[in-house]
This record gives structure tokens, sequence and C-alpha cells, in this order.
């Protein structure tokens, strides 16, 4: 009986002893699979997945083209924005026309040495009229006709108003020697264009015999915001969109009076808060960056508002900014160990929705992945005490 129990003893020291033994051979093994970390630095095979990869190799296995950030590189891109906001400019600079009267407008009319048409007019508002009332005169109905004393129902819409009174003169005259026929506009409500998002004051705005001007719609609506992004304008006409950077407009040359604005135009101003580019990795804080009011910001400002890279735990020779989704997704590697490289990081403008990320130094990945190994290695050696 004794020497069954002995027996017994004997197997179960066996076993923790190997498994001890079998945790101790793995120890090496699983140390070695830090060289398989993801990001790490390693040459491409095709047996390691694609975690496996440098970023490089991965934007090339995805078809993801990968652009070094060069001074060549970033005129290339300045090149391009002004092309694109030059073309939207250039599509909606145009000249003023004249106002046409439509339904909804009330027009004042006066017949000369006819004092009795002046009844037509109506009583005279009360002094204690509201703003919004309108004023005393001849309304267009909502099928375009005025109605007039002698002349019944005239079709005046799409009319200047001196085509009005030559029309009224020349109806009138069927009832009066000569008539002499003056005609005005006395409110102007058919036509308005509306200014959306980050302006004091966004609201319709009516078109009047003035031709309305981009600038004079912002600065009807208050001007812009503390929150605006004064280069992300879109103006919508016709169910097409114009994409409008206020500011590249001003440091051209381009005059923002020179587009004017239509009948139904809707305008936006975005706010920064929309416009913002994430920034990761091995920063001090990684962030949202915003751009600033006249919405440039460049990678080293995004870099500066997450509190800089952090000179212990990044790779300061990989930071990367991926733009775009899908096909046509953008990668753009900029090595920012040399202080130099800072020049080309000052000019590299970003666009919203870019993702900033610096990757961490081959140390930092060695001290997580060992991190994330020796909680299983603790937990077999227990269970190895245990089963003894």
């Amino acid at each position: 009986m004794k020497s069954r129990f002995n027996a017994v003893r004997r197997g179960g020291a066996a076993r923790l002893f190997a498994g001890r033994a079998a945790w101790i051979a793995a120890l090496p093994l699983a140390l070695g699979a830090c060289a398989v970390a993801p990001g790490m630095k390693m040459q491409k095979e095709a047996s390691l997945p694609l975690a496996t990869t440098t970023g490089q190799e991965s934007a090339e296995r995805l078809r993801v083209p990968m652009t070094e950030v060069t001074l060549s590189s970033i005129e290339d891109m300045v090149n391009e924005a002004e092309r694109r906001d030059d073309a939207s400019v250039r599509a909606l600079i145009g000249r003023g026309r004249a106002y046409t009267v439509g339904p909804a407008d009330v027009l004042q009319i006066t017949v000369w040495d006819h004092p009795e048409l002046a009844a037509a007019l109506g009583a005279q508002p009360p002094a204690n009229a509201r703003t919004f009332d309108p004023p005393p005169g001849f309304v267009v109905d909502d099928a375009g006709n005025l109605r007039f004393p002698f002349v019944g129902d005239l079709h005046v819409e799409g009319m200047t108003v001196d085509e009005v009174q030559s029309e009224l003169a020349s109806e009138l005259g069927k009832s009066f020697h000569k008539p002499q026929v003056t005609v005005r506009i006395a409110s102007f409500r058919s036509k308005q264009v509306y200014v959306d998002g980050e302006v004091r004051t966004p609201g319709a705005q009516s078109i009047n015999d003035i031709p309305t001007t981009l600038y004079d719609a912002i600065s009807h609506a208050g001007g812009f915001s503390a929150a605006a992004d004064q280069s992300r304008i879109t103006l919508t006409r016709d169910g097409h969109s114009y994409h409008l950077n206020f500011t590249w407009m001003l440091r051209h040359g381009l005059n923002p009076s020179s587009i004017v604005l239509r009948p139904g135009d809707l305008v936006r101003v975005s706010a920064r808060e929309e416009n913002g580019v994430f920034v990761l990795g091995e920063v001090a804080k990684p962030v949202t960056a915003l751009p600033l009011r006249n919405g440039q910001l460049t990678l080293s400002d995004a870099i500066s508002q997450a509190g800089s890279i952090n000179s212990t735990t990044a790779d300061a020779a990989q930071v990367y900014v991926i733009r775009g989704l899908g096909a046509g997704a953008r990668v753009f590697h900029l090595n920012a160990a040399s202080p130099v490289s800072m020049i080309l990081a000052n000019r590299f403008e970003l666009q919203p929705n870019d993702i900033v990320y610096v990757d961490g130094n081959g140390l930092v990945r060695f001290s997580r992945v060992l991190s994330l190994l020796l909680p299983g290695i603790n937990a077999g050696l227990t269970a190895g005490l245990v089963t003894k």
C-alpha cells in the first residue's frame, strides 16, 4: 500500500515538473513572438500575416498608394487644391441681373392727373403697423397677375419694372389720353436667398433691385460666428453644390462680391468642429485637432494640438496621414526624425477627417506584447501548482 502511495507522489511531481518545463521551454518562443507583433519593422515574407508587416507593406498589399511627404508632393497638392478652388469660383462669377417681378411682390402704381385711381391703393397703414406687414399697393397674385382699374388682369411675372410700366401705360391708353404712369416696387417678397450654418443671424434674405452678392449675404447675416470655418462655404444652386474657400479668394485677390447670388440659392458656412482631424498613436494626448478660423490646419498644427510626439514611446520616423476611404484612400508618410522635416510638416495642409498616426518604437511594441503574454504564462504556472 505504501509503495503505491509513493508511486502516486512521484507521478504528481513528474507532472508538475513536466508542466513547468513546458512553460519554461515555451517562454523563449513566446518572447520571440514579439518579433511578429503588429507594426514591427520586419522583412516582407509571403508567410507573414498582414498585421506583421510595416505600414508601407500593408499599404502595398491593400493597394493603397503611399506618398512620401516632400516639397514636390506638397507643391502638387497645393496646385491641385488651387485649381479646384479656382474652378468653383469661376463657375459662379457673373454680373447682376435686373430684378423681375414675381408673385407676392407689392407694386406702387401712380397715374398722374388721375387722383381717382389713387383710391385703388387702399387705406394708408396705421401708425402702429408691424414691420412685416406689407405696405399699401397692388399685390401680384400667385399666378403672377396684377389687377388694376381699367386694365383688368395683367400678367407681369418675369417683367422688369420698366416693362410693367410700359405695359400699363399702353393698356390705360385705351381709356385715357396719354396717361403718365409710374411704377415702383414697394415690397420685395417673391425672391429670397438662404444663409445657414455658422453665421450670427442665419435665415432667409429677400432679394431686391440691388443684386445680392456672397459678401452681402454673409454681412446681412451678421458675419461669421466664432466657430465658422471660412475656408469651407457651400453654395447650393439648382441641385448643384459649389465649395468656396473665402480665405483663398481674399488671398488671391478675388472679391467675394463678384459672386452674385440668384433666387433660391443656399449658402452654408461649415463649423470648424465638422472639419476636424484625428490625431492618434504615440502622442501626448490623442485629440481631434480643429482648423483655425481661416480653415487652415497643417500637420505641425495638428501634432501641436495633440501635445507633440511622445519622445519616449514614438518612432518619429513613422508619421502617417491617412486620407479618404475605399478606392480613393491615400497614405502619406513623413520621416519626422529630423527637425528639418518639421518644415515639411508646417507646409503639409490637412483636410477634414484626415487621420494622423504616429507609430511606436520597437521597445514599446516589445513591452506591450510582453504584457499580453505574461498573464498567460503566470496562469499556466499557477494551474501547474494547483494540480500538484
